[in-house]
């Protein structure tokens, strides 16, 4: 993105955890692309700089961490405040996935770590950013679930299990923050990212080939999304989990 080409500010500023590549990139692109300013973070420092200047580093500024770490959390949203005096928007995209295998040999330290990563640290800038401004103001908050948290999730059954639990924290969040700040969730299918990469890489095409849509997604996707239900278009739009799947739910049914 040229910082030359963008649109006058749109005067909204938004949060976007786990963004420094990947979807939270692809989200902080598409908003900035309206005229919102963002405060992105995730673990690299060095990917974050580079993020940041991508998006121009006048309508970016970024904060390193981890996402669970609720001193993170504070500074992400202080930052963001001191950078922009306000924080509209909050997307929870952070997360993990360290292990692949059967729920029944699952380290439960390793279960506790993707639950920690992915659903507590979630509400835990939900909370930040709700105290900070929107309890006051309004805003919008969308969590990135998964289509994983809505059906068996074979051999990543702990990330499926987090990604259900995202779906239900986005309900009761949803119901608390009303009607003042308006929660809802993407639970994307297979994205084409680096995050995702072991469930496509060396097999694209048979994946693919499973899509009626015919092609995995794009973070741009997901970032078009996102952009839509942190709108105006959607102010009548909370609680709800939005599936951008390629189509490939409707593989379930029967015959």
């Amino acid at each position: 993105m040229n910082a030359r080409e963008l649109p006058e500010p749109s005067g909204r500023v938004a949060l976007v955890t786990g963004a420094s590549r990947g979807i939270g990139y692809g989200i902080a692109e598409a908003l900035v692309a309206r005229g919102d300013r963002v405060c992105i973070t995730g673990r690299g420092e060095d990917a974050l700089k580079e993020a940041v200047e991508r998006l121009g580093p006048d309508r970016a500024v970024y904060v390193a961490g981890k996402a669970h770490d609720e001193a993170h959390q504070a500074h992400a949203v202080e930052r963001t405040m001191e950078a922009f005096g306000r924080v509209d928007h909050l997307v929870n995209n952070a997360g993990t996935n360290p292990v692949f295998g059967p729920m029944a040999d699952l380290d439960l330290a390793v279960a506790r770590k993707v639950y920690e990563t992915n659903v507590i640290s979630a509400l835990g800038f939900a909370q930040q950013t709700w105290k900070a401004w929107q309890r006051d103001n309004g805003g919008s908050i969308v969590n990135i679930a998964s289509v994983a948290g809505v059906g068996a999730s074979p051999f990543v059954g702990a990330y499926g299990m987090s990604k259900a639990a995202m779906i239900n924290l986005t309900l009761q969040l949803a119901h608390e923050f009303a009607p003042i700040v308006r929660v809802n969730a993407i639970a994307p299918a297979v994205v084409k990212t680096k995050f995702a990469q072991a469930l496509y890489e060396g097999r694209e095409e048979e994946v693919t080939a499973a899509y009626p849509l015919g092609r995995l997604g794009t973070p741009a996707d997901i970032g078009g999304a996102a952009a839509f239900l942190t709108s105006g278009q959607s102010e009548w739009i909370t609680g709800q989990t939005l599936m951008i799947d390629g189509g490939i739910f409707l593989n379930a049914g029967v015959g």
